[in-house]
């Protein structure tokens, strides 16, 4: 299968690669043409400046051709940009297929340090899921992707599933979102963008909704009248400089404001590319579509809206043009009508904004996801029940691991069960805990799982396997794994979690450390808890006799001929074989 994607993507990049490669000859062509064009005008007004108005007028056509020209050659750059993001988005896609993800963002800025999961099971950090699933390219697309991850929401599983398979099948439609957004000036914070809008007080007056119109005709009727010697130059005089009088009394405001708003036109312009490219897609999953209704408002659809405000920016933009803002100001009041334009729009989208950027940030999201889901098409969706907690699974194995050489193994366990899980160093615990655990994740998420058949009730997740010491709150690590204990102890008393486990305790002496881990078993089987614990501690399996809902299983581990060698399979029973001294004397650290 990889090498059918390995093909697909590759004839992607060379679909690409030869687009912009034509793109680029055209905007040499236009480099040239525009030179050519500006070269004839020079000539043409210098032999024609003995007769001024063919030359004024030569000059005039020749300067609207050049602003034709500069027009078309930055949509030709454009158009090339896109082209090349494209190219390089499907040659990411080829290089995380063969396993060289390593060096993109890792999201470790969303590791929390009380989060129910997210510290133990590679979510976050160098090789971890979200690094290799991650495309998202928005700031906003990039953490709704995070908290997927890390919410912990069991709600509507098969509307995720059925919005994750349709954008599996939607390559065009994600990749040219992605390069979309990937020309965006992604330096603006939305969040802080969405404060200022919502905090913004209008300052113009709502009698310039008309005044400014009145004004322009009142300008435009005194300089006729003057032209027809009906009145004195002084009337129209005196109504153009009452005209900037106006204007100059809230000049600081309409500058302060114009600097904002100028900022946000980039950022509103661009994404209202996204937007659109939302709106031109054709939904059927009841997610989706959801999303997509959210970006309508009032029956007007959010990218006009966004083009409409881009365009009133533009205008206010004009004034900073010296000649036109005092002619435009002093005739109509220009930088007045434009900002209670603006304004108006602010107070009628402030509260939709939010809607509209969550509706592009999810999207966004969720392609990610989409996109993982075709990548792996050998993967299942788990098929999801009701009723008491279940998981099953035929040869699950690890997402992040080589599936050419990764073991699979089953996984069937109920509510109320609980595993202890023996065995050798390196023979496969942690791997297997971290397997059912992303299980549990991926399937929340909505994302299919890397086995043959699934089934799934969904629960939340909770573990306890890579507790670590602080300096900084003065906290020994036995300490830390108390407290870590704690609060699962305290979570499942107020809800329903998966209990993973690993080699708990560690902090205290072995004798200690057997009699502590029995009696917290003890009391998670009697609250009828659910989950899976890894021990090297093999007399922690007595527990198994005294309680039905609880069972033990291994990892074995064999020593032939002075030879270590696992076979990583999920086994019934209690390991007999450990190997802490042969590796120890094996690699020399110790004496024969």
């Amino acid at each position: 299968m990889d090498s059918k994607l390995h093909t697909f993507y590759n004839e992607r990049i060379a679909q690409f690669t030869d687009s912009s490669n034509r793109l680029q000859n055209q905007l040499r062509l236009s480099s040239t043409i525009r030179f050519l064009v500006f070269i004839g005008g020079c000539a043409a007004v210098y032999l024609l400046f003995d007769y001024w108005q063919y030359a004024l007028l030569a000059a005039f056509v020749i300067f609207g051709i050049f602003l034709f020209l500069v027009s078309r050659h930055e949509n030709l750059k454009r158009k090339r940009d896109f082209q090349i993001a494209l190219r390089d988005i499907n040659g990411k896609e080829l290089q995380i297929l063969d396993r060289d993800f390593h060096g993109f963002p890792d999201g470790k800025e969303f590791l929390t340090e009380d989060h129910e999961y997210g510290r133990d099971i590679d979510l976050f950090g160098a090789g971890s899921i979200f690094q290799y699933l991650n495309r998202s390219v928005t700031k906003d697309g990039i953490k709704s992707l995070a908290h997927k991850l890390n919410s912990n929401d069991i709600s509507q599983i098969e509307k995720k599933q059925g919005a994750v398979k349709e954008l599996a099948n939607k390559v065009d439609f994600r990749q040219e979102f992605w390069a979309t957004a990937t020309l965006l000036d992604n330096e603006r914070n939305p969040k802080s963008m969405l404060e200022w809008v919502k905090g913004y007080e209008p300052f113009v007056p709502k009698i310039f909704s008309w005044l400014c119109w009145l004004w322009l005709a009142l300008s435009i009727s005194t300089f006729a009248l003057y032209f027809y010697d009906l009145v004195t130059g002084y009337v129209p005089s005196v109504v153009f400089f009452a005209g900037l009088g106006i204007t100059g009394k809230y000049i600081k405001r309409i500058t302060a404001f114009s600097g904002n708003i100028s900022s946000l036109e980039l950022f509103f312009s661009q994404y209202s590319q996204l937007i659109l490219a939302i709106e031109n897609e054709n939904f059927e999953s009841e997610l989706l579509v959801e999303l997509k209704s959210k970006i309508t408002t009032d029956g007007a659809p959010a990218s006009e809206r966004f083009y409409e405000l881009a365009r009133s920016i533009g205008r206010l933009d004009q004034r900073n043009n010296m000649l036109f803002g005092v002619m435009a100001n002093g005739l109509g009041l220009w930088d007045l009508k434009q900002v209670h334009t603006i304004e108006n729009w602010l107070q009628e989208n402030a509260s939709h904004i939010e809607n509209w950027l969550q509706a592009a940030a999810e999207i966004d999201a969720m392609s990610s996801l989409g996109n993982f889901a075709y990548n792996h098409p050998d993967f299942t969706y788990p098929k999801i029940v009701s009723g008491d907690f279940q998981l099953k699974a035929t040869e699950a194995h690890h997402p992040l691991l080589d599936p050419n050489k990764s073991i699979g193994n089953n996984i069937d366990i109920s509510s109320g069960e609980f595993f202890i899980i023996t065995g050798a160093n390196m023979a496969g615990k942690s791997t297997f805990l971290r397997t059912v655990s992303m299980k549990i994740v991926l399937s929340n998420v909505g994302l299919p799982v890397r086995a043959k058949e699934a089934t799934y009730s969904p629960i939340k997740l909770i573990t306890s396997m890579r507790t670590s010491d602080s300096l900084t709150d003065d906290e020994s690590y036995f300490f830390s794994e108390l407290k870590r204990l704690k609060y699962i102890v305290d979570k499942i008393e107020t809800d329903r979690y998966f209990i993973v486990l690993d080699e708990i305790l560690k902090g205290t002496n072995s004798q200690d450390k057997a009699n502590g881990s029995r009696k917290l078993i003890e009391k998670l089987s009697r609250k009828h808890a659910t989950g899976i614990i890894a021990t090297h501690d093999l007399s922690l399996t007595e527990v198994a006799n005294e309680y039905d809902t609880i069972s033990n299983y291994f990892f074995d581990a064999d020593i032939t001929n002075d030879e270590l060698t696992f076979d990583y399979k999920f086994k019934d029973g209690i390991a007999t074989n450990m190997n802490a001294s042969f590796l120890l004397r094996k690699m020399g650290i110790v004496d024969e």
